[in-house]
């Protein structure tokens, strides 16, 4: 049996703090100007935090690596931060909470933080306009 069989959840565009999740990302080499695609990179990780930008209001996630393949696999323990776009461009997975009421807590939490995010961006806007 295969690991990744264990993440049998979809979660694309709605990761909470708490989950454990298995995505792909590629990875890039070259310069900035002249990016090339080395390859991709599967990661399980432990999503330690979460916040919105103040200006753009880009959900970036503080994770924790439990494993990763492929291309420069990054090592166990390291604590990385990905844009959301970038977490759920190819698909999300996670595991299932032990207690699902716990989960259903952390993701209002996180949908009422962006909920006011947008709030404040568009009273932001309005004043600029």
């Amino acid at each position: 049996m295969n690991i990744m069989d264990d993440f049998t959840i979809d979660c694309t565009g709605d990761v909470v703090v708490g989950d454990t999740i298995f995505f792909t990302e590629i990875v890039w080499g070259g310069s900035y100007r002249k990016p090339i695609n080395s390859g991709k990179r599967d990661i399980i990780a432990k999503v330690l935090k979460d916040s919105y930008g103040d200006r753009k209001q880009q959900h970036t996630f503080t994770l924790e690596i439990i494993d990763s393949v492929g291309v420069r696999a990054l090592r166990t323990g390291l604590k990385i931060n990905r844009k959301g776009r970038n977490i759920y461009r190819n698909g999300t997975r996670r595991l299932p909470w032990k207690c699902p009421e716990a989960r259903d807590l952390a993701q209002n939490e996180k949908h009422n933080r962006g909920d006011e995010a947008r709030r404040a961006r568009d009273m932001r806007r309005s004043f600029q306009a």
